[in-house]
């Protein structure tokens, strides 16, 4: 499956901005089952300096230094991937085959794997996900019985959140407490990930936060608008002898060919499309424009 993707980010400025860094995260990671065929990416205005670089979570970076008064910035990255669906459900049935329970995941958490180095991380805290309550850890442990397979145990704690929650936009943005969120039962696919991963992480599981695209359609009979598509997210949970599964509660389904990945974090923060400093004064607004859609061969 190939996809052409447009994602556009622009910030426009109350006042003259005389001076910004920006870090981009527009690029597409390429992963054994993506891979990246074309990516371009355009900024306005000018940039005096800049330079691409991969972070510690293996994700592509820009960063653009802006040294001429501005009033706006727009950011555009294009894209086209390929997603190999075939890999994909070959990985998934290994995973499935090898998966262990979750009274021994977290056995052999607790002592030196060398294989488990890079998914200790995501054990812990982040600045966007503490550890939840003690009702939220309740919570997942409906799913996570000492003795039920991991794979499964997390298939039904997706199913769970999907039935659970509803979505409604508006209703918070990324920085809104996953209690909150969880008290509420609503919100939206970031704040759904970022609530598995805080119930994960309370019960001693690594999750990391998936952050990307979904192929969505149009109703039947009608025209796909340009720009009618979002950022998108889901969670990754490590099963020891394994590796990283993907879930996607919004969607209750086990992410495959419809969802594009961008990159992957402890959260939101460590892939948000466009962060920075400016200098100036007074407030911003921000647009995102966001098309996803099968490439004509």
């Amino acid at each position: 499956m190939i996809y052409d993707l447009y994602h556009k980010t622009e910030f426009n400025y109350q006042s003259n901005v005389s001076f910004s860094h920006n870090i981009a995260r527009l690029k597409p990671k390429v992963t054994p089952y993506q891979k990246l065929l074309e990516f371009e990416m355009k900024i306005t205005p000018e940039v005096y300096e800049s330079y691409a670089f991969t972070d510690m979570f293996g994700n592509n970076n820009t960063h653009m230094l802006i040294r001429e008064p501005h009033q706006s910035l727009c950011v555009i990255g294009k894209s086209k991937v390929e997603i190999f669906l075939e890999l994909i459900e070959e990985y998934l049935h290994t995973a499935r085959s090898n998966s262990i329970t979750y009274e021994s995941a977290l056995k052999r958490l607790s002592h030196f794997h060398s294989s488990d180095l890079y998914a200790k991380p995501y054990l812990f805290e982040s600045d966007l996900i503490p550890y939840g309550s003690q009702k939220i850890k309740t919570y997942a442990l409906e799913s996570f019985h000492k003795n039920r397979d991991l794979f499964e145990a997390t298939h039904e704690f997706m199913e769970r959140i999907f039935h659970d929650f509803k979505f409604v936009s508006g209703f918070s943005d990324i920085t809104t407490p996953v209690e909150e969120i969880f008290e509420a039962k609503k919100g939206v696919c970031q704040d759904f990930a970022q609530f598995a991963i805080s119930a994960l992480r309370s019960i001693g599981l690594p999750a990391k936060y998936m952050s990307g695209y979904i192929e969505t359609l149009p109703p039947e009979g009608e025209e796909k608008l340009f720009g009618a598509d979002a950022s998108h997210a889901w969670f990754a949970v490590y099963i020891p002898n394994a590796g990283w599964v993907e879930f996607d509660p919004t969607n209750n389904m086990i992410p495959k060919d419809q969802h594009i990945l961008l990159g992957s974090g402890r959260d939101y923060n460590d892939i948000s499309p466009l962060k920075g400093v400016v200098f100036s004064s007074g407030g911003s607004q921000l647009s995102v424009m966001v098309d996803v859609r099968k490439a004509k061969v």
